[in-house]
């Protein structure tokens, strides 16, 4: 019979790749399982940048089990990821939703919670300007990028996009494509042609762009923030 206990277990010494490939497997395995599984998250904690934690947190958030549920909400009762903001942004709607996996939802939250940074005056206009954008926080801009991140695998999220552009050139008009937001000298119609699950383009998710133009997008690539990440 194989292992499945305690540190003995694959999942805590395999790579970050191999890790998310061994959750799904460990499910199969029933309550020994399980126990590894939450043994090795609590292991992590909330403040790893493990992908695969991400991955283990939202198979038992969408579980619906009563066991799982228990255990999330004593151990991570806010998620995996820590709602850091400097403004006391409240991001649990966002995180709630990327947890659901509603991403739709959670991409018109996310430009919400960008127009709280920005203040007053984006909230009451539902969008920002790109001279607003160099005041954000690095706290909460890493907070919002870092809840995509873990919420879809490490597809979605502002520096994956950026990472993106760099490898183009900084081409918006490749990266476009590259994301799935324009095909040929069409743009992607909103909402129905957007792609709103794990099946979209890497980095096609949040709309950060508000849909046209790049002076916004590029004032995200270009804040500071991103050099805490690289």
């Amino acid at each position: 019979m194989k292992d499945i206990s305690g540190l003995n277990h694959p999942i805590y010494s395999e790579s970050e790749k191999n890790q998310s490939k061994l959750i799904p497997q460990l499910l199969k395995e029933g309550e020994a399982g399980l126990e590894t599984l939450m043994d090795w998250m609590i292991s992590l904690g909330k403040e790893s940048d493990n992908l695969a934690l991400g991955q283990a947190y939202q198979t038992l958030y969408l579980d619906k089990n009563r066991r799982t549920q228990e255990f999330l909400a004593s151990n991570f009762p806010h998620g995996v990821v820590s709602l850091k903001s400097e403004h006391n942004v409240d991001y649990r709607p966002l995180q709630e939703l990327l947890a659901q996996q509603d991403f739709q939802r959670a991409d018109i939250v996310t430009l919400q919670k960008l127009c709280e940074l920005a203040g007053s005056a984006a909230i009451e206009r539902k969008w920002i300007y790109f001279t607003e954008v160099e005041s954000f926080p690095i706290e909460d801009l890493l907070t919002l990028d870092k809840l995509w991140l873990m919420h879809s695998e490490g597809k979605f999220g502002f520096s994956v996009q950026r990472r993106i552009w760099l490898s183009v050139g900084k081409d918006f008009s490749k990266l476009w494509t590259k994301i799935g937001w324009k095909a040929g000298n069409s743009w992607t119609r909103y909402p129905k042609e957007f792609t709103w699950d794990l099946t979209a383009p890497k980095g096609h998710l949040p709309l950060s762009n508000q849909l046209r133009g790049v002076r916004v997008i590029d004032a995200i690539f270009a804040h500071p923030a991103w050099s805490q990440t690289n």
